[in-house]
């Protein structure tokens, strides 16, 4: 064989190896797109870049065939892929509760504990879980599957992928990303709800200032919630212990040290590895397919429902209160801290530039938090393995 005939064999086997050549399956086509345009929404428009940049670039990974970056295990000699590593985290549920710890040393509760009604705005906020367990059950879906789309309607990812791990794993990608995409959309989705329940009259409405909460009260709070949770609920320990627990690490002056890494480099990094383990489970010939688009059109209307919760409760709040609360911090009540609070704020200023409800709008954000974990300790509680 001469050199001729050596190098163009070379050049064949080399672009039969390359990833174009295995680029044969129109799904992975499609999901490359997906991934492209998820990246665009981030880095363009702005959509929640620390959660949809590293989801979306897992996405993007998975689906460019032959890399190996997914690949299992075959012996000690032969190790998996980079991305069949990390995603164990997410597998052993073990970083959603540590990204409630960093929830948790990030979050001031001071405005749900100076009004505790809040809690009532989180409650009702929650009420797509239940319709969504409903409608997926309705389609067919199992208990315990109906249960982990449910979820989606809290806007909690971390939330429902502790869920989904313990009562549907082989859900997971299609749940992940459509809680994920949900939680960045909520600019998009969440102010035309807002605008279409109430009126202008009920949106210039200006709150009063929250009463101080003290530092004792402050340090009590995450204590008591955590015992009393605990106690009621165990199987919700886990996530609202993590979470009263970064809280606690945030109002003890002496660990201010801890909280600070909790919240910022152990939220940063947590946040990479589970946004590259959610991308990871996207890949094309698992994830494109109807049950999926069921679960997508279900976690869409699980979150529309539970935004139209919160307000609804919010005009009745203003109503009995004498028109004193604006029903618009009701939205706040999903789970997506400080997205939704930040979205009650801007729809309220747009109406009246001198309305500040934000800290208004956290009472109920972070009751949201609180109530979403609850309702995944329900469920648990309800189907999963005992």
């Amino acid at each position: 064989m001469n050199i001729g005939s050596v190098f163009v064999e070379s050049i064949r086997d080399f672009a039969l190896e390359s990833g174009f050549a295995q680029l044969t399956d129109w799904r992975y086509v499609v999901m490359i797109a997906v991934a492209c345009f998820l990246l665009y929404l981030a880095i363009a428009k702005g959509f929640e870049p620390l959660l949809l940049v590293p989801i979306a670039f897992g996405m993007l990974l998975v689906n460019l065939p032959g890399n190996g970056i997914l690949d299992h295990a075959k012996s000690a000699t032969e190790p998996g892929g980079l991305l069949y590593y990390i995603k164990y985290g997410k597998d052993l549920g073990i970083y959603p509760p540590l990204v409630f710890v960093g929830v948790g040393a990030m979050t001031d509760f001071a405005p749900l504990i100076a009004n505790p009604k809040s809690l009532l705005l989180g409650a009702a906020a929650q009420l797509g879980i239940f319709v969504a367990f409903l409608g997926a059950l309705l389609l067919g879906f199992t208990p315990s599957e109906a249960a982990s789309i449910g979820i989606i309607g809290g806007a909690d990812g971390p939330t429902a992928i502790y869920l989904t791990v313990k009562l549907a794993p082989h859900l997971l990608g299609s749940i992940a990303v459509s809680a994920y995409s949900y939680m960045a959309l909520v600019p998009v989705i969440q102010p035309p709800i807002m605008r279409a329940l109430t009126t202008k009259e009920e949106r210039m409405v200006k709150m009063e200032q929250l009463r101080p909460v003290s530092r004792v009260e402050k340090i009590i709070f995450p204590i008591a919630v955590t015992i009393i949770v605990s106690l009621l609920l165990p199987s919700a320990s886990t996530l609202i212990g993590m979470l009263m627990f970064g809280n606690l690490l945030k109002e003890v002056a002496e660990t201010n040290r801890l909280a600070d890494v909790a919240s910022n480099a152990l939220m940063s990094i947590i946040t990479i590895l589970l946004g590259l383990s959610v991308g990871a489970t996207t890949q094309a010939d698992t994830f494109l397919n109807f049950k999926t688009l069921g679960i997508l059109v279900l976690g869409l209307t699980a979150f529309c429902i539970g935004t139209a919760g919160g307000v609804l409760l919010g005009k009745v709040m203003y109503r009995m209160s004498g028109k004193k609360v604006n029903p618009l911090i009701g939205a706040a009540g999903v789970s997506a801290v400080p997205m939704a609070a930040r979205v009650a704020q801007k729809v309220g200023q747009a109406e009246n530039p001198s309305n500040f409800l934000l800290m208004h709008a956290m009472g109920p954000n972070v009751a949201g938090v609180i109530g979403s974990a609850v309702a995944a300790g329900i469920l648990l509680s309800l189907y999963g393995t005992h």
